[in-house]
């Protein structure tokens, strides 16, 4: 729905306010008629216009309307003035709406709206460690996302450290910000990436 407030830019004296309002009006109801059929506008429109006494002038108003909407080719119906002054009119639309996706499914959760927690992902990342190291994997380098970067590296002591005196051998954790927060890769002292 549409609503349309019609206000003349100054306020009038005398005799002439009836005619004021029905000149403001008019003009008013030519450029609505041109919005609609320009905007393609459609549904219920309203249009509170400035309020009229006579009822005659109402009726020219509305008469005028339908004059003016004559020239669209969209189906419309132009209503009489309401007791409150409101004039109805409702416009199909010509064009079909459009409607353009602009969602894409998040990398992180695969449009679920759920990730591990850092301490699922953590226990993740150790267990594969702990594989890898198993398997006589020396110099091991872990790449993952910047934030899960400082939680594993910040404070003391650090996962690193504990992992380090763990396994008893060093083991770099390097940020990169093209990883999702979730994502993490292992490679080698040849810094070939370990497939698991």
């Amino acid at each position: 729905m549409h609503v349309i407030d019609v206000n003349s830019g100054y306020k009038s004296v005398g005799n002439n306010q009836e005619q004021n309002a029905f000149e403001t009006n008019l003009e008013a109801a030519a450029e609505i008629a041109r919005q609609l059929r320009l905007r393609d506008i459609g549904g219920i429109i309203v249009a509170d216009f400035i309020d009229m006494k006579l009822l005659e002038n109402k009726k020219k108003l509305v008469e005028q309307m339908e004059q003016f909407m004559r020239a669209d080719r969209a189906k419309h119906a132009v209503l009489p003035i309401s007791k409150f002054g409101l004039m109805q009119i409702t416009r199909q639309r010509m064009k079909p709406e459009m409607n353009i996706n602009t969602s894409e499914v998040c990398p992180s959760c695969d449009g679920t709206g759920k990730i591990s927690s850092t301490l699922v992902l953590e226990d993740e990342i150790e267990k594969n460690l702990s594989y890898l190291i198993m398997q006589k994997h020396t110099g091991l380098t872990v790449e993952v996302h910047p934030i899960l970067h400082a939680y594993l590296t910040k404070g003391f002591p650090s996962k690193r450290l504990a992992w380090r005196l763990k396994y008893k051998q060093r083991i770099a954790i390097k940020a990169n910000s093209n990883y999702h927060l979730t994502e993490f890769h292992f490679y080698d002292k040849s810094d070939e990436e370990i497939k698991l």
